[in-house]
């Protein structure tokens, strides 16, 4: 007697990847490294301060050149290779939302469009993101500073639309575009939630700017808890932890990462004519973040 032929079942297909990705994103010395101490300290709710050198834990970056090797293994890729990046990101990107968690924060300072046809911020694994903007008149002087290059050199490089960050050792090519199209790119209409926070309102309103990046998370906020993590992620605490301890993220083209904390300093440091290049390579979206 013939056996009646059984239905086979139809393959399960693969469950898509969980939107997870929170994207702190920023220009580069804007203010992300205080934004992830801030979270640290707040997500942790510690008795003292966390440790400078631990608030990696609390935002991965996007570029970090061991995540890239680990990727690829067991070849050993070319990391100074822009192509080579690129054909790994969506690796690396798939490994950090391979935890399956609900929020994943991680810190970018790659403009949000695409590089040589990839697309370095995929809308379907975010979640969100929160962009933080400061005035360039300010954020140029870090810049200089953290590159260690003269100002001039900085605002030069900060108005071309191929500003990037080639791979060094520890982290690999990141695609910055100019101050304007950066800025503009983060904070344009996107398909998720964006949280826009100017670095000098997280100085003069810090309860208010910090309280909405936790509303923004959908963390409870708790006014204690804000008031103890501001104070734990000012800058006389991480300054000092700096000088007793020293801090994994200065690359050492500078003698300290954390230098003044302060906004305003461009009116004493830039000549009348890099304030005038400045003004005309970024006028509109300065005056539009209340810079002008």
């Amino acid at each position: 007697m013939s056996k009646k032929p059984t239905k086979k079942s139809a393959p399960q297909k693969p469950a898509a990847p969980k939107a997870s990705i929170v994207w702190l994103a920023s220009y580069p010395k804007s203010g992300n490294t205080w934004t992830r101490i801030f979270l640290a300290n707040y997500l942790m709710n510690p008795e003292k301060p966390v440790s400078i050198n631990q608030v990696h834990r609390f935002g991965m970056g996007d570029s970090i050149a061991k995540t890239y090797n680990m990727v690829a293994a067991p070849e050993t890729p070319d990391l100074s290779d822009v192509e080579v990046i690129l054909r790994l990101r969506d690796k690396v990107l798939r490994g950090i939302i391979g935890n399956n968690a609900d929020v994943n924060l991680v810190k970018t300072h790659n403009i949000r469009g695409a590089a040589f046809g990839t697309q370095l911020i995929p809308a379907q694994y975010t979640r969100s993101a929160v962009y933080i903007v400061r005035n360039p008149m300010d954020m140029v002087l870090s810049y200089a500073r953290h590159y260690g290059i003269e100002p001039a050199a900085a605002i030069e490089a900060i108005g071309r639309s191929d500003n990037a960050n080639a791979t060094d050792g520890a982290a690999v090519w990141q695609f910055l575009g100019s101050w304007t199209e950066h800025v503009c790119s983060w904070t344009s209409k996107s398909p998720y939630p964006t949280l826009v926070l100017r670095y000098e309102d997280m100085l003069d309103k810090p309860e208010e700017a910090f309280g909405a990046l936790v509303k923004h998370l959908g963390v409870p906020l708790e006014e204690e808890r804000l008031q103890k993590a501001i104070r734990f992620a000012s800058f006389d605490e991480v300054s000092s932890q700096e000088k007793a301890t020293g801090f994994k993220e200065n690359p050492g083209k500078s003698e300290t990462f954390f230098t003044s904390g302060k906004s305003g300093k461009w009116k004493e440091a830039l000549s009348d004519d890099l304030i005038e290049k400045m003004q005309t390579d970024h006028r509109a979206t300065m005056k539009r973040f209340g810079y002008l």
